[in-house]
């Protein structure tokens, strides 16, 4: 499947940048009818041309729009210099799940009749493996266009330099943790985590314990009760979902930060 192309499209779908790396981009709050609006205007952004949503109608569905949500219009040239136009057909997937193949065959029946140069699937998620397996079997009949889809890794490098689309259609988005946000949650996972392992105060401590040992981990569970408090500390100790999920949070973060997956000394 042609996720991304050559030279000529590298321009479309730019590679992140290390000052600024979206995190999370969500249209749940789109309809699919808004999420044809965002894409429309996301393609106005990028460069397309002539971009002409064809809606057809003023209801939310579109019966009308003949297998594709927009045409559009891509400006191109030559190494001699010589200009042309190429045309889109895309069709927008606003989905919950993953997009499934029958979803897409429409598009392809109606780009078989009319032969634009690419037909462009934009999902706001993902689509299936199977949808994709479908792609690839169709791909090798050698049709007269190119297929491309455009996923949520696809939207969000997109929007890194088109972060005012996103505002205008309230589409979510988040940029990733600082490190050193990182950090600070990583050492107190680890502070709940070692408090949890150790007796209440209440609680015998083995006998081969050393007794400085001892006074030095209690003196470090009242550093700790005083700087997150004992309700926060003993919650993540009441049940074996809630040490699963204090557990689940340390492995997480530690692997964010180039640990192996269950690192939890502690």
């Amino acid at each position: 499947m042609t996720t991304s192309g050559g030279e000529a499209e590298e321009n479309l779908v730019p590679e992140e940048s290390s000052e600024a790396i979206l995190g999370s981009v969500r249209f749940d709050t789109l309809s699919p009818t808004d999420f044809e609006d965002f894409c429309f205007d996301l393609l106005s952004e990028i460069g397309f041309i002539n971009v002409d949503w064809r809606k057809g109608t003023p209801l939310n569905a579109s019966p009308s729009d003949r297998g594709r949500d927009i045409v559009a219009h891509l400006e191109r040239h030559d190494v001699d210099g010589y200009r042309y136009t190429e045309s889109w057909f895309v069709d927008c997937k606003h989905y919950e799940r993953g997009v499934p193949p029958e979803a897409l065959q429409g598009a392809i029946t109606w780009a078989q009749a009319e032969r634009p140069s690419t037909v462009l699937f934009i999902a706001s998620g993902y689509i299936t493996n199977g949808a994709k397996d479908w792609i690839a079997d169709y791909e090798r009949t050698r049709p007269p266009f190119r297929i491309r889809v455009w996923e949520m890794p696809q939207l969000r490098r997109l929007l890194l330099k088109h972060m005012d689309v996103a505002f205008n259609h309230d589409v979510h988005t988040s940029t990733l943790q600082r490190v050193s946000d990182i950090l600070a949650v990583e050492s107190e996972l680890t502070d709940k985590l070692w408090y949890g392992r150790k007796p209440v105060h209440d609680s015998p401590v083995p006998e081969t314990w050393a007794p400085d040992i001892v006074a030095g981990m209690r003196n470090a569970q009242k550093r700790m009760e005083e700087q997150y408090g004992l309700d926060e500390l003993l919650s993540h100790v009441e049940s074996d979902f809630a040490w699963g999920m204090l557990s689940g949070k340390v492995s997480a973060i530690r692997w964010v930060l180039g640990e192996d997956w269950d690192m939890l000394d502690s």
